[in-house]
């Protein structure tokens, strides 16, 4: 059972961005500091890409260990209540991902995603990002 009634639950869920997220801005800081150049969320590419190096035809995804479903992960634990609301929405979300991907490698983009979880590290992190803008 849910410990929020259903108008606080709206409202919490109401808050939860699609942009600047803390993950989003921590990976943001990060690669400027490292002294690469970036465009957000570019409209023209499928999934819009939260970092897009045009020049370099590489992207960088932010995905959310919950919103997105990272494998094994946990912080993509399934809630407890309304599970026929939530996994067909979180599987969606995840099979979305995996066609955008596919669709930006055959247009020629390389794509790097980046989990939530990952950011924990962030020498590791910055050694990741790195290796995929200069290769």
């Amino acid at each position: 059972m849910d410990s929020l009634s259903p108008e606080e639950r709206s409202e919490r869920m109401s808050r939860v961005r699609a942009k600047d997220t803390r993950p989003e801005m921590l990976v943001r800081r990060l690669v400027f500091s490292l002294g690469y150049r970036y465009r957000l969320h570019e409209r023209k590419l499928r999934g819009h890409p939260d970092l897009v190096f045009g020049k370099l035809r590489k992207v960088i995804f932010i995905h959310g260990c919950f919103w997105h479903r990272h494998g094994g992960c946990a912080l993509a634990r399934l809630p407890k209540s309304r599970l026929d609301f939530w996994v067909p929405k979180l599987e969606g979300n995840k099979h979305r991902d995996q066609k955008n991907r596919r669709a930006l490698a055959k247009a020629g983009w390389n794509v790097l995603a980046i989990w939530e979880c990952q950011l924990r590290n962030t020498g590791r992190l910055q050694t990741r990002i790195r290796r995929f803008l200069d290769a």
